[in-house]
């Protein structure tokens, strides 16, 4: 198989970390139906960042796919081992459950450094055909990744809408 190929068959994710709750649940219902017509679709790979937030939420929502279509794949791409310095209990146990179940990790970097964040989200399309996202607030990292993801002609799935 090609890369084109890999590619078309590999959807990314970004999305901000802050996710109000009382919007939660109807994300994750259009997260979910999103990523079931991706799966019906041919996508069988699906990468995550391992921020807090959307990307915990979307990994989520693979793993707990795999029970229905156990061909798919979680895929993390971290961008350094001590990702989850200073992040909340809760937050850390939820990353370390996804990444105990995820089918493959790969780190970017053992330590943090000043542009590794943005270094992941490359990494994170040029290896995936769509980009589903939870954009709401056109400014920071996901703002980022959304715009690079328009400027390499991935498709862009907003469940923000």
């Amino acid at each position: 198989m090609n890369d084109n190929e890999t590619r078309a068959q590999c959807c990314c994710f970004t999305g901000h970390r802050e996710i109000p709750p009382a919007e939660r649940a109807a994300l994750k219902k259009r997260l979910w139906g999103t990523l079931e017509t991706l799966i019906g679709q041919g996508v069988c790979y699906f990468a995550a960042g391992g921020a807090r937030g959307f990307d915990t939420l979307a990994a989520q929502t693979v793993l707990e796919l795999k029970e229905l279509h156990p061909h798919i794949r979680l895929i993390l791409v971290l961008p350094c081992k001590d990702q989850t310095r200073g992040w909340r209990t809760a937050d850390v146990t939820a990353y370390q459950e996804v990444l105990r179940q995820a089918d493959k990790a790969v780190w970017l970097s053992e330590r943090y450094y000043d542009g590794c964040m943005h270094e992941r989200n490359r990494r994170l399309v040029n290896n995936a055909a769509v980009c589903v996202c939870y954009y709401k607030h056109p400014r920071g990292g996901t703002a980022y990744t959304v715009q690079y993801a328009r400027e390499q002609k991935r498709r862009i799935v907003n469940v923000a809408l």
